[in-house]
């Protein structure tokens, strides 16, 4: 299937309200006269669709009167080699491309994306939407800042001989303590030790790390308000205790992830910024006809982490860079855009920082007007951060505000934009998306603390700082996927020269990634 010819039925498609599947596309093209075979669907298919299937075209071909009209692929292939090519390694099905089957006239063929609902599988978990109960009372504060002690705090009692701070307090001098809490202060002493103050629900009790102690480097990596547990001996005055180790929540080294039991992938994205004066449009074009090839066959599931669109009064002087100046008219530019994806991806997306949604996290997802702006490719809609579980595989979406204060708190060799994916280890280390309250990113109070990693997760996807950036941790598969938005004057003003254009593309069966690029 030419590349150009699918594009066109694509555009067409879309510009008069459908989605299509891919099979759809494919199926039209392959016909002797594709404009004429698309206007016989057209005119067959219900009122009530919206997205144009391969039985639809199949029906309405078999109907010509004509009989000229057919469906078989020529050559067997749906794709040229004119597709974007990989930044990456070869995917699993590039390699095993000389073995596939032809296609078959009228049936099914290697080429097909994966349909039957018993072989997909997707699961949400932690979607807050609709769960809100802060009301911004101080009880409010005091609940979550409980429920993370207790649930963080459970993965490391069992590690050391913990003791409430109150009774630590009591203990003779020189006795070996130990205590879980959070980070209430860290400050240097003028002798250039570490001050670490922890607080429990008993109270708080200082901790002092020694300059010339081994471990003093991971202070450099605390954050006020995170979960860690330190052991040490109580000064001869019982005032303070001198740490001997250090532990965060953490991925056990030994974690081994799960994977799909057949070869699928998910494209992972963000921060398409839809209304931008710089928002990609050629590069999101590219991307979308690719998936319709058959290189792409695979590619079954697209996780978006948040910024569909560019916003309003984000930051300053934004008005100056808008395409388009309505919230609602970028929704519906947006909703355009994601129609010229396959109807057969099933599609995830999770709001960010320039969305309609409120600005403190955890981020519900849209409210039903934004949502029926966005419903014709019924992409499932779901809160900051949530967990997909796609085959097995679970995937953590957080938009990622939290690692511009990760970038910012810790040493450049440790965290920085050039290599996000090392900023995201931190926060696999403290088992929590954004533990730093009172920062810049903003934090909703709940009863429940939604941004603590309870589970350890097979993928970890953010977006937010443009960026792309994969690697893995204690084998957990982080990617930062980097965005379609060229760089803005408010970007240059700041320093961010952004990965524009790239899709990572994730096999879910060994995770490993491809990367491809359409700028």
């Amino acid at each position: 299937m030419p590349l150009e010819a699918a594009a066109r039925l694509v555009s067409e498609l879309t510009s008069r309200g459908y989605n299509a599947e891919r099979e759809a596309v494919t199926r039209l093209t392959a016909a002797d006269d594709p404009r004429a075979a698309l206007e016989r669907v057209l005119e067959d298919v219900p009122d009530d669709v919206l997205v144009v299937r391969a039985e639809h075209v199949e029906a309405a071909l078999a109907t010509d009167a004509g009989g000229a009209t057919h469906t078989d692929v020529p050559g067997g292939s749906s794709a040229d080699s004119t597709a974007p090519v990989s930044t990456g390694t070869r995917s699993a099905q590039e390699r095993d491309s000389s073995v596939r089957s032809p296609v078959e006239a009228g049936g099914s063929s290697s080429a097909n994306r994966e349909t039957d609902p018993a072989v997909r599988s997707l699961e949400i978990t932690g979607d807050m939407t609709g769960e809100s109960t802060g009301t911004g009372e101080y009880s409010d504060f005091v609940s979550v800042f409980r429920d993370r002690l207790d649930r963080l705090g459970a993965k490391l009692r069992g590690r050391v001989n913990h003791r409430p701070a109150t009774a630590i307090q009591e203990m003779p001098g020189g006795s070996e303590a130990a205590m879980v809490g959070l980070v209430n202060d860290i400050r240097s002493t003028a002798s250039g030790h570490w001050l670490i103050e922890l607080e429990d629900a008993t109270g708080t009790f200082p901790w002092l790390v020694m300059k010339d102690r081994e471990y003093v480097d991971l202070v450099d990596e605390l954050l006020h308000d995170e979960v860690l547990a330190m052991e040490g001996t109580l000064a001869d005055d019982s005032g303070i205790a001198f740490v001997d180790s250090m532990y965060f929540p953490d991925v056990p080294r030994t974690y081994e992830p799960s994977t799909a039991d057949r070869h699928v992938q998910a494209a992972l994205i963000s921060d398409v910024h839809v209304g931008s004066q710089e928002f990609m449009e050629d590069a999101w074009n590219a991307f979308a006809d690719w998936l319709h090839t058959e290189q792409a066959q695979h590619v079954e599931y697209m996780l978006l982490a948040g910024d569909m669109v560019e916003g309003v009064g984000v930051y300053p002087d934004q008005d100056e860079e808008l395409d388009i100046v309505d919230i609602y008219e970028q929704y519906a530019a947006f909703s355009e855009h994601l129609k010229k994806v396959p109807g057969d991806i099933e599609i995830v997306m999770i709001p960010g920082n320039h969305d309609a949604v409120r600005l403190a996290e955890p981020q519900p997802g849209f409210d039903e007007e934004l949502r029926e702006i966005m419903s014709a490719h019924d992409p499932q809609i779901v809160s900051n951060p949530s967990t997909v579980t796609l085959e097995g595989v679970s995937v953590l979406m957080y938009h990622g505000v939290s690692l511009d204060e990760v970038i910012a708190e810790l040493p450049e060799e440790k965290a920085s934009y050039d290599d996000p994916h090392k900023a995201m280890y931190h926060l696999l280390k403290k088992r929590h998306v954004a533990p730093q309250f009172g920062g810049h990113t903003r934090l909703a109070p709940e009863e429940k603390d939604y941004l603590v990693m309870e589970e350890v997760p097979d993928i970890f996807h953010t977006g937010h700082v443009h960026k792309l950036g994969f690697g893995k941790y204690h084998n957990v598969l982080a990617i930062n996927s980097g965005c379609w938005q060229a760089q803005t004057d408010f970007q240059k003003s700041v320093n961010i020269d952004p990965d524009a254009g790239f899709a990572p593309i994730v096999d879910l069966d060994t995770l490993d990634v491809t990367v491809q690029k359409f700028s």
